[in-house]
């Protein structure tokens, strides 16, 4: 992983159209091939974003371009559609890299991995006609517990936790903008699934048109004659 604070300027071209102005930021290259540009706020979301399957190059700037302040530019294409993340370096604070190695993955606890299996198996709980595509779909930001496909094959991305709060919804609305960028996936709608979910958590993910899924842990294992409930 390549880690770059610089002062820069960055332009997403290709079906969204996004600037953001000069400032100092961090550059995130990592193993895959993605580019995610960070500030020193937002928590963790990145403010743009290129995902693998791309590729990542580096040029000299045309004179119109030197003359403003620009020393580099960065220009990642993605490989499947013409969008384009442009990358002005004005000056760079500092460039390092790292090998990280193989990562094991996340290690869910419990109850809520055994959730994620018991809803993959029971995957027309999401309602008739779904069906599951896999466990665990991965995305540039970290994995989605299940990717599904509704009765007409829209994309279904589902969060799962055993109790599900406001941050579970910002984390699944970061996977959903991130998958809606993928031309094989979009439109891509989320499910919201917990054991409980907070009220805040609920009015969050409505007002995003997120579906909340209540699940009974008991009757899906078999004990209980429950069924969940969709708000």
């Amino acid at each position: 992983m390549r880690l770059v604070i610089a002062k820069c300027s960055v332009d997403y071209a290709g079906r969204l159209s996004a600037h953001l102005p000069l400032a100092t930021r961090l550059l995130m290259v990592k193993a895959d091939g993605s580019l995610l540009v960070h500030s020193d706020g937002g928590s963790y979301k990145p403010l743009n974003w290129m995902s693998p399957p791309c590729t990542l190059s580096f040029g000299e700037p045309d004179a119109e371009q030197a003359s403003a302040g620009i020393t580099e530019v960065w220009t990642v294409a993605a490989s499947k559609t013409d969008d384009r993340l442009i990358v002005s370096i004005h000056e760079v604070l500092h460039d390092s890299s790292h090998e990280l190695g193989v990562d094991p993955g996340l290690v869910k606890d419990g109850v809520e991995a055994h959730l994620q299996k018991l809803l993959a198996e029971q995957i027309e709980l999401l309602g008739d006609g779904h069906t599951l595509v896999r466990r665990e779909y991965m995305t540039a930001i970290g994995p989605v517990d299940i990717l599904a496909r509704d009765a007409s094959g829209k994309s279904i991305a589902v969060e799962l936790k055993r109790r599900g709060d406001i941050d579970g919804v910002e984390q699944l609305t970061r996977y959903l903008e991130l998958m809606n960028r993928d031309p094989r996936l979009a439109p891509v709608t989320g499910v919201f699934a917990a054991q409980e979910i907070k009220p805040q958590a609920r009015t969050l993910a409505e007002d995003r048109g997120i579906r909340c899924l209540v699940l009974d842990y008991e009757a899906m294992k078999g004990m209980d004659s429950g069924v969940p409930t969709l708000f």
